[in-house]
């Protein structure tokens, strides 16, 4: 897949959230499957102040564009991947562990590269949260993600308040095929 980049402020892309407004630049964007070992995905729900509040979506954010003397390629979007997996929710993974899995394209336009990481016990991935939200909080911040769910199959998503990212039924769809 070939993608045109354009250089832009985030000015520009802030634009997108105001009511009105007949300009739309789509958006790169990285997404985490983070599995757990008995089939489930960790989606996360996106917190008040974020741009898209009450939301649920894998852990994963927009991808800023590269330097001038730095390509956009598969490792960029890898490390840009693992960044946001520990910023959202505290697990760390090294990036030769993530798999490219997917690449998904928005009602909106966006288009979203989805890397697949291990499996990894669901008690592990809580505790991480949970140990990143306090963190946060001790710091005196919010993070990203107000909450976190794991889910099985797109009767799960039905259960969660709040909207969910157009792709997410999908993914969550064709993930029902890692169930041990």
């Amino acid at each position: 897949m070939v993608l045109a980049w354009v250089r832009t402020t985030f000015r520009f892309n802030a634009l997108r959230l105001v009511p009105g407004v007949t300009s739309w630049l789509p958006c790169l964007f990285v997404s985490v499957a983070q599995p757990t070992d008995d089939g489930r995905l960790l989606v996360g729900r996106m917190a008040s102040w974020t741009a898209a509040p009450g939301r649920w979506q894998l852990p994963g954010g927009s991808v800023e564009p590269p330097d001038d003397h730095e390509t956009l390629d598969v490792a960029a979007l890898r490390g840009h991947a693992v960044r946001e997996l520990a910023e959202e929710t505290g697990i760390d993974v090294v990036p030769d562990d993530l798999t490219l899995w997917l690449v998904t394209h928005s009602d909106t336009g966006n288009v979203g590269v989805l890397f697949l990481a291990p499996p990894r016990p669901a008690s592990l991935l809580r505790e991480r949260f949970a140990a990143l939200v306090s963190a946060e909080t001790t710091l005196g911040r919010d993070p990203e993600l107000d909450q976190i769910a794991l889910v099985r199959s797109p009767a799960d998503l039905a259960e969660l308040d709040g909207t969910q990212v157009d792709y997410l039924a999908h993914v969550v769809h064709r993930s029902e095929r890692w169930v041990p």
